[in-house]
C-alpha cells in the first residue's frame, strides 16, 4: 500500500504546466472536460493503488466543498 505524495515531485513543473496548457489549446469547454477525464483515468490506471487514488480524490476535494 502506497501513500499519496503531495510534495514537489516534478523535475520540471513549469514545463509540465506548459504542456498541460497546450493540451487544452483550441478545445471547446466540452472537449477540454473530456480530455481532463481521459487524463485522470489514464493516470489513475498508471498509479493503480486504490488507497493512493482515494487519498488523491479526498485531497482534490478539500477546500472545494464543505466536508460532510
Amino acid at each position: 500500500m502506497g501513500t499519496l505524495n503531495t510534495g514537489p515531485n516534478l523535475a520540471a513543473p513549469d514545463d509540465f504546466y506548459q504542456n498541460l496548457i497546450e493540451l487544452h489549446r483550441d478545445l471547446t469547454e466540452a472537449q477540454s472536460a473530456l480530455v481532463n477525464a481521459k487524463l485522470i483515468l489514464l493516470l489513475a490506471n498508471h498509479v493503480g493503488d486504490a488507497d493512493v487514488l482515494r487519498a488523491a480524490m479526498a485531497a482534490a476535494r478539500e477546500d472545494v466543498v464543505p466536508a460532510t
